[in-house]
């Protein structure tokens, strides 16, 4: 492991013109802001801001109220067309997953080459130190809501990332809407110390957009940006693995690392979670990116070009600004490619107030994103000398639309189920079975079908599961699959009615 040098004995970047704004405000806090918490809103704020938290509810149980009632009075022709169509619809989303998952198996393999191949060199990288690019990598945190955790992640990315320190500069860029001390006094303290670090206090900021934005237009002379939410723990070789992607190919814009739940062990929840964030970032990320195309930025553990992100930077108006940027970068035709190697820890929420937060912001922000950019899809052309062809436009309608669709999808099936359940109540196991499964013989292949693409792409997620997953979590996780997913899809919906009444609180997960 490298030394961490101090500011007598380490390199900085080269003077710029901003260099004087840059040091001013790693330096010391602002002084601007208010030194207590902002009041309490009064009556009728708290009542605007109660009506507009329920509507959302309201909209998706009178949604399931209703649809449950439809089927109720359907006949039994209509109730068998429904059938088929939401069992024969399944039956291609499970499609699709499992054959993400089998194209996922070929970057899994090609990581873990590169790994025997790096241990087999003595963990000597390609890129000589001194033909490395210049690295930013930025911390952003919501000091209130993560003030507990920010010390410990500024002390280990000081001891523990493997990269040059003359072309590396950690920067922490936090908001708070009053002083916290000693804590900012102790950050400002560290970065004295520290000549690789910097410490940025981002004025009037009210999201992690705006942090990103601020830090945007700081003249710092990086080569690459990497974006870390405050919560991660990288990896000491993770940056090293990106930059050594940019380098072998000079054609590559992003670099999106593999996001790894570490706190699996502490409850049932985060234990799931673990298990559906390697399945997302080990098997469908990289698996889409081979059969579709095009990758995409996660929000955190990626690595722009500067001229690329600075150019985009990130929409403020957005719930999910990193999806936003995501696409907007497609749309370009920047190219995106999704290292395993590039690893980061992160915390799950640990409860499930936690996890309902941060995932209905996540699914309002995906439909914002949807609509924004579903146009992507079905226009060859957005600017001249650039071309999509059929394959990605197909890619980014089955991500923007048919995503979006399914969540009604899901919803129709089970309150079609839940009307089964009313009307032809079983009295046995048996008749349950029969009543939610196999009512026509269509539906019983296409089950069959949709159960052996869903254990296909569990057996794959298992082989890159990540070391905090066990094959237990796997077992749990499978058999409440179809629990997860009408979750999902009512949190899809969910998302959908608060953007329909213009929802906008931006809710940060909370950590500790």
């Amino acid at each position: 492991m490298a030394d961490t040098k101090g500011p007598s004995d380490s390199k900085d970047f080269t003077v710029t013109i901003d260099e004087v704004a840059y040091e001013s405000e790693s330096t010391s806090p602002t002084p601007s802001l208010p030194p207590h918490p902002p009041p309490r809103p009064n009556l009728l704020e708290r009542c605007s801001l109660f009506i507009q938290e329920w509507t959302p509810f309201t909209l998706v149980l009178s949604y399931f109220i209703f649809s449950t009632c439809l089927y109720t009075i359907c006949s039994e022709g209509l109730i068998a067309v429904f059938w088929f169509v939401y069992m024969a619809t399944n039956f291609y989303i499970a499609s699709m997953t499992v054959f993400e998952a089998f194209l996922s198996i070929i970057p899994c393999r090609e990581a873990r080459k590169a790994v025997s191949k790096l241990e087999a060199s003595g963990w000597k990288f390609p890129t000589k130190d001194d033909e490395l690019l210049i690295l930013d990598i930025i911390i952003v945190a919501y000091l209130p809501n993560e003030k507990d955790i920010i010390m410990d992640r500024a002390f280990y990315a000081l001891d523990k990332i493997e990269y040059p320190r003359d072309k590396l500069r950690i920067n922490i860029v936090y908001n708070t809407p009053y002083p916290i001390e000693p804590l900012e006094t102790e950050l400002h303290q560290l970065a004295a110390k520290y000549s690789e670090l910097r410490v940025i206090r981002v004025p009037n900021s009210k999201s992690k957009a705006d942090n990103l934005n601020y830090f945007f237009t700081l003249n710092t002379g990086s080569d690459v940006i990497a974006i870390y939410d405050c919560d991660h723990y990288m990896h000491p070789h993770g940056p090293r693995w990106a930059i050594e992607r940019f380098k072998k190919d000079p054609k590559v814009d992003i670099v999106q690392g593999r996001c790894v739940v570490f706190n699996s062990g502490e409850n049932f929840l985060t234990s799931m979670i673990s298990v559906e964030f390697d399945k997302i970032y080990a098997v469908s990320h990289p698996g889409r990116a081979k059969q579709w195309g095009f990758g995409l930025f996660c929000g955190s553990n990626g690595y722009w070009r500067t001229s690329l992100i600075k150019d985009l930077k990130m929409d403020e108006s957005m719930l999910t600004e990193d999806i936003d940027s995501a696409l907007r970068a497609v749309s370009r035709g920047a190219k995106t490619v999704h290292d395993l190697n590039v690893v980061s820890y992160e915390l799950a929420p640990t409860n499930f107030q936690s996890f309902w937060k941060q995932r209905l912001r996540w699914a309002q922000g995906w439909t914002q994103a949807s609509i924004r950019h579903l146009e992507l899809s079905y226009k060859r052309v957005r600017m001249e000398g650039l071309e999509r062809n059929f394959r990605v436009r197909f890619g980014l309608i089955s991500l923007l639309l048919i995503r979006e669709w399914s969540y009604y999808l899901v919803t129709q099936y089970t309150c079609l189920v839940l009307s089964f359940l009313i009307t032809k109540f079983p009295s046995t196991v048996a008749e349950l079975a029969r009543l939610v499964y196999f009512q026509y013989p269509v539906s019983q292949w296409l089950l069959i079908v949709s159960i052996v693409c869903l254990l296909a792409t569990l057996w794959i997620t298992n082989r890159a599961k990540s070391e905090f997953a066990t094959p237990w979590m796997i077992v749990v996780f499978s058999l409440l699959y179809p629990v997860y997913l009408i979750i999902n899809a009512t949190i899809g919906l969910y998302g959908h009615a608060r953007q329909v009444i213009n929802y906008s609180s931006w809710n940060p997960t909370a950590r500790s």
